[in-house]
């Protein structure tokens, strides 16, 4: 997913980069918190310059559990849930600084066709020794 983020409080923009794989697993099916496990790697901004690169970054990698369910009346629209865990790594500093990052977010997937579509994703993120935190995202992904 290739988007931006708006970090609370103060709705601060941040660029938010994201590159995942998933895969649906049929043994998952009827598992009530998901039916895809991914591996994503995602890199945020954390400077002052919003979307330009800056020595102060984040980099987290994550395994998650991801459960897409159908909209009534729409099938180009579907929902998510995303459960997430993995490292955060905060770069800009005299050295790196590795914490433990869990996510949780909900969202909806706008499918123009087969390949492409628009994510759009509320998460409610938590990495020891920082305060839980919201960001509402955006972004376009290609599937194959």
């Amino acid at each position: 997913m290739f988007g931006s983020d708006f970090d609370r409080p103060g709705l601060l923009p941040r660029a938010n980069y994201n590159i995942g794989i998933g895969h649906t697993f049929g043994f998952l099916k009827k598992d009530p918190f998901g039916d895809e496990l991914t591996f994503a790697y995602t890199y945020e901004n954390a400077g002052s310059h919003g979307f330009l690169h800056t020595d102060f970054g984040e980099h987290t990698e994550s395994l998650g559990l991801m459960k897409n369910f159908p909209l009534p009346a729409t099938k180009r629209v579907t929902g998510y849930t995303w459960l997430q865990t993995g490292i955060t790594t905060y770069t800009g500093n005299a050295r790196l600084q590795n914490r433990l990052d869990s996510g949780v977010s909900l969202g909806a997937i706008v499918h123009f066709n087969d390949h492409n579509s628009i994510w759009i994703q509320e998460s409610f993120n938590k990495v020891v020794t920082v305060p839980w935190y919201t960001t509402s995202s955006i972004g376009y992904t290609w599937s194959w």
